[in-house]
């Protein structure tokens, strides 16, 4: 996600000099009305395939969109930096974010890191839902990190640089195994999530994912993500947009929606 101070102002100002309704430019987006107004009100992120939308839609380049002409480069939220090469930018979460990235990740292990089918591929996996699920449910981010669209499912690309932290740190150890007659990167705990970083609606969440999911293999929850709208309708090794929670089959969804809802 892309956090650059008062760009909602200048989306809001591009917007009215084309003469576009908030509704039309959700259209354009394929996000809500509610989205763009928070857009503009500088209360949610601009997705970084939102951002490269609105500069086509208004014909400039990204640099001057973001106002970095003078040859600045784009800060995607001063933090830990993780490359995406495809999209020239530096991506980076929060640091609170990455500080509850941890305490999710230690909960899941904590929970049920000793099933044998509990390795990286699973956790990875069990990130997404998690992160997915609370969004739908509450339009807000329990974790916030980047997933990204690859042939085993959705990724979270802040996940490496957190490990080597925290094995750093002897929090966790790396375990190389086996599962059956597949290779398996394992995580044993050395110590327990705060959970006074998590809110007891944000527990009962992952609890449910993990209930649900957590007996699946690799194969199984890799196969079952790709069945799920934000994975199928984003292009290979692509942000996934948390927005398309919104657009999920019956199947997937953990919200109750009526027709208004839908509608915007």
């Amino acid at each position: 996600m892309v956090s650059i101070r008062n760009i909602g102002e200048k989306v809001k100002k591009m917007r009215l000099d084309k003469g576009l309704s908030q509704q039309d430019l959700a259209n354009v987006l394929k996000i809500s009305r509610v989205s763009i107004s928070q857009i503009e009100s500088n209360k949610r992120q601009l997705m970084i395939n939102e951002l490269i939308q609105l500069s086509q839609l208004f014909n400039i380049s990204l640099d001057e969109f973001l106002n970095l002409s003078k040859g600045r480069k784009v800060q995607i939220v001063p933090e830990k930096e993780t490359t995406f090469k495809k999209q020239e930018m530096r991506i980076s979460v929060p640091q609170k974010n990455i500080d509850k990235l941890k305490q999710v990740f230690l909960y899941i292990l904590n929970k049920v890191g000793s099933k044998p089918n509990i390795g990286e591929t699973v956790i990875y996996k069990l990130l997404y839902f998690i992160d997915f699920n609370y969004y739908e449910q509450y339009e807000e981010q329990l974790i916030g990190a980047t997933y990204i669209k690859n042939h085993h499912g959705p990724t979270p690309i802040e996940f490496k640089k957190l490990i080597d932290q925290m094995i750093k740190n002897k929090e966790i150890v790396k375990v190389k195994d086996q599962y059956f007659q597949y290779p398996q990167t394992k995580y044993l705990p050395r110590v327990n999530p705060d959970l006074s970083i998590l809110k007891a609606n944000e527990i009962e969440l992952i609890n449910d994912v993990l209930f649900t999911l957590s007996d699946k293999n690799a194969i199984q929850i890799s196969e079952y993500s790709h069945k799920d709208v934000p994975w199928k309708y984003t292009k290979n090794n692509e942000i996934i947009d948390y927005e398309s929670v919104f657009y999920r089959t019956p199947e997937y969804s953990v919200r109750e929606y009526n027709k208004e809802s839908r509608d915007g």
